[in-house]
């Protein structure tokens, strides 16, 4: 898993209950080996009241799932696709798409670029 996902990827999970839907990747869970995805496995806790949430209730937020159940979506076609390791024209490692053969941009240089 090293460096087939990153923080802030677009994902499409491959199977189980949220099968077909797509989410950006919250954090990795490396050691476990598993991803949260935002809006995706939304489970609900119920809270006691404390000083953070004096209201206390049912809370719903996202569960981990395993890296396994999730692609990277093909910049070109929007569907899941496995990565490949690459180099750009610097010489720079990069992730290229299976399908499509274009690379999957890096989150934060994707955010620096829309800037």
């Amino acid at each position: 898993m090293a460096a087939r996902l990153r923080k802030g990827d677009l994902v499409v999970v491959i199977s189980g209950k949220d099968k077909g839907k797509q989410g950006k990747v919250a954090r990795i869970l490396a050691e476990d080996g598993k991803v949260v995805v935002e809006g995706i496995n939304m489970i609900k806790r119920h809270t006691r009241p404390n000083p953070k949430n004096q209201q206390g209730g049912i809370v719903e937020r996202e569960a981990p799932l395993f890296a396994s159940k999730v692609m990277p979506v093909d910049p070109e076609t929007g569907k899941g696709t496995r990565v490949r390791a690459g180099k750009d024209e610097k010489g720079n490692k990069t992730r290229v798409a299976v399908k499509s053969g274009k690379t999957i941009a890096t989150p934060a240089k994707a955010e620096a670029k829309a800037e």
